[in-house]
């Protein structure tokens, strides 16, 4: 399995751009791809989809973390592109066309062979829980709800070793004490401290970066 970052507010691949938002892209040997949220415009998704060879017509599942523009921003052209991708929204997502393959999301839950859905926590957003060999690895789009919260409810799956995403206002880093794998993406706030804190386990984010699990 892996996670390729499609949009960032940073980038680390030529040629890509960057915005204030999140996507990754998550790839899993048995089942077709995932594309969690979808940045704050389609341009500059559709962009860099295009130059990491994504092809967005082979997306058969899209999750959303929680309705906020710099994550929904590039939905609406993707289901023009692709109108068969099955949705996977938390209930406070307001707004898809009558007609689309949707899930709500209000529990934990199963998305796909190894990926599960933390729930809707705090009735704001999900996360997801990426089974692997190591344990859980966790995808994050702002982290609202708190980190502990996700944490929690990410390791009913298995013990979580690692997690990528928005940590949006998180500082309580001795969460993070026990993970191997420890990327601090789009709206964190103290990312150059959580790089600090774990040299051996944290990692610079953007769009480009590929993080094999």
């Amino acid at each position: 399995m892996k996670i390729t970052v499609v949009y960032d507010n940073e980038v680390k691949r030529a040629g890509l751009r960057a915005g204030w938002g999140f996507s990754a892209f998550i790839e899993n040997q048995e089942v077709p791809p995932i594309l969690f949220d979808t940045g704050a415009d389609s341009p500059t998704l559709l962009h860099n989809m295009k130059e990491l060879n994504i092809d967005p017509t082979n997306i058969e599942t899209i999750v959303i973390s929680h309705a906020h523009g710099d994550h929904t921003g590039g939905l609406s052209e993707i289901l023009k592109i692709n109108e068969s991708a099955h949705l996977f929204l938390p209930s406070s997502f307001r707004g898809v066309l009558p007609g689309r393959k949707v899930t709500i999301v209000e529990d934990t839950m199963e998305i796909s062979t190894n990926i599960f859905s933390t729930g809707e926590l705090e009735a704001t957003e999900q996360s997801l829980a990426l089974k692997t060999n190591k344990g859980i690895f966790v995808v994050t789009g702002c982290a609202h709800p708190a980190m502990s919260n996700i944490l929690s409810a990410a390791s009913k799956f298995g013990k979580v070793y690692g997690i990528a995403g928005g940590f949006h206002g998180f500082h309580d880093f001795k969460l993070f004490e026990t993970l191997s794998l420890i990327y601090p993406c789009h709206c964190t706030q103290y990312k150059r401290q959580i790089l600090d804190s774990f040299p051996s386990k944290a990692s610079e984010c953007g769009a480009g970066i590929v993080i094999q699990l």
